[in-house]
């Protein structure tokens, strides 16, 4: 039975099953094609084609968030990943869902305070509301992929956060995993440099480690002791844990998702930096990566650190980041295009048999790469689209380069940080040190062989 929320929204569970689920995700086109066809009656009704254009862009976002929030699963983490690349977007695509998509970064349709509190009830014993929270908010505080978050009054007088899993997010996972490995296959046969199945092992099993909330508990303790009385990053303690609810202390602090809608040129500047810095420094300091870098795990504190939430997703990294990354990145900002090239056929990024032109290659990454140059940068949406346009274009040559490349496994989620912490950087729009900080932290670099500052005066 579906459960109220308020006086008037109905929620069920997530959809399970394939068949339910698919037609959910093919419902997105088709609603948007039926509301085509309303914006044309509207037009032979004379209203200006802009004034329809504008209002099914609206509905068409409104629907997006609508089908992505409910299925939740790996379609919300999808829709999720979306929001976070909407700066790669061009603008005149991208405006009308701006909105929408930034939503996502935060929130999804919640369950119903019935279905919350039995939960409780089962996860942390039938008196969980008088002997362990002393307080509980029944509206969620947010809603994300797969759980809710609700605040709530630890019976030692500590605020915390209570993390809830949706039922059946095992199978919804699954569900769309499945999905994503069919469309994942096709793919690998158009794009000769790819080997999809070990990715996609290494995505499932990735998947699964985010569902066990003891896990998660274990990766959370892990950081917290790593990152204990840092200056720069708050990582909240973790009180207690089940399979399906998991009690943290609460952060409190201003969202990034917040400074990125109306965040001061400071609190851009200042948001970025702890971010980017916690992105390079995590994995010498805990030897492991935090590899959901989307902005609703984030928060600036009152005391302006860094506030990380949410380790279900992390990539154990008992040596830290591969120093492969610094030599591969010092020979491509000094111009050694044959290291380069063999430095990646190396590491797994060209496989054997694929034929690659160095410079080609080179040219490829320049515009990825050459922010590093200089002393400092400002990540924002124009940057971002345009070295997307650069690669992404099949116009262009460096297109076909791209098509040869390769990722390894092991360098999965460690591409999935990078990809979606560069989105969320020019989102925020702040300046960073980058060169700075990217000396001081990514092993194998060599300060000495890389080119001055192209900007520097004199």
């Amino acid at each position: 039975m579906p459960l109220l929320i308020g006086d008037n929204v109905r929620v069920s569970d997530i959809p399970r099953s394939s068949i339910a689920r698919t037609a959910k995700l093919v419902g997105l086109p088709l609603g948007h094609a039926g509301r085509a066809a309303l914006g044309v009656g509207k037009r032979v009704g004379g209203r200006p084609a802009e004034v329809v254009a504008a209002e099914l862009q609206q509905r068409t976002a409104e629907q997006l968030f609508s089908v992505l929030g409910q299925l939740k699963g790996g379609a919300m983490k999808f829709g999720q990943a979306m929001s976070v690349m909407e700066a790669a977007m061009p603008e005149e695509m991208v405006a009308p869902y701006r909105a929408t998509l930034t939503k996502l970064q935060e929130s999804g349709p919640p369950m119903g305070a019935d279905r919350v509190h039995t939960i409780l009830a089962e996860e942390l014993g039938p008196r969980w509301a008088s002997t362990k929270l002393v307080e509980f908010e029944d509206v969620p505080a947010a809603s994300a992929s797969i759980g809710q978050v609700h605040r709530a009054v630890w019976r030692d007088g500590r605020e915390v956060a209570v993390k809830i899993q949706y039922p059946g997010a095992g199978r919804a996972l699954l569900s769309d995993l499945n999905q994503i490995a069919r469309v994942a296959r096709m793919a690998g046969s158009w794009v000769p440099g790819v080997d999809v199945k070990p990715i996609m092992d290494e995505l499932r099993a990735r998947m699964s480690e985010e569902l066990d909330y003891h896990l998660e508990a274990t990766n959370q303790r892990h950081f917290a002791r790593a990152f204990r009385d840092d200056e720069d990053v708050l990582v909240p303690d973790v009180l207690v844990d089940s399979p399906q609810v998991l009690v943290t202390e609460w952060v409190e602090g201003m969202p990034l998702a917040r400074i990125i809608r109306e965040g001061t040129t400071e609190e851009r500047d200042e948001a970025a930096s702890l971010y980017l810095e916690f992105l390079l420094r995590a994995p010498n300091r805990a030897r492991m990566l935090h590899a959901d870098p989307h902005p609703g795990n984030f928060r600036i504190t009152d005391d302006g650190r860094l506030g990380v939430m949410d380790f279900g997703a992390v990539n154990r990294l008992p040596d830290g980041l591969p120093p492969a990354m610094g030599r591969l990145l010092t020979a491509a900002l000094a111009g050694d295009a044959e290291e380069v090239e063999q430095g990646l056929r190396t590491e797994g990024f060209i496989r054997r048999g694929v034929e690659m032109d160095p410079e080609a290659l080179l040219e490829y990454l320049g515009p990825l790469v050459e922010p590093i140059l200089h002393e400092e940068f400002t990540f924002n949406r124009q940057w971002l689209r345009s070295a997307a346009n650069h690669v992404q274009d099949p116009r262009r040559p460096q297109f076909l380069v791209g098509m040869k490349l390769n990722l390894p496994p092991e360098y999965l989620l460690i591409h999935r940080v990078w990809l979606g912490g560069l989105g969320v950087l020019s989102q925020i729009g702040g300046t960073v040190p980058l060169r700075e900080m990217i000396c001081a932290y990514l092993p194998g670099i060599d300060e000495a062989r890389l080119p001055p500052d192209p900007t520097a005066p004199g």
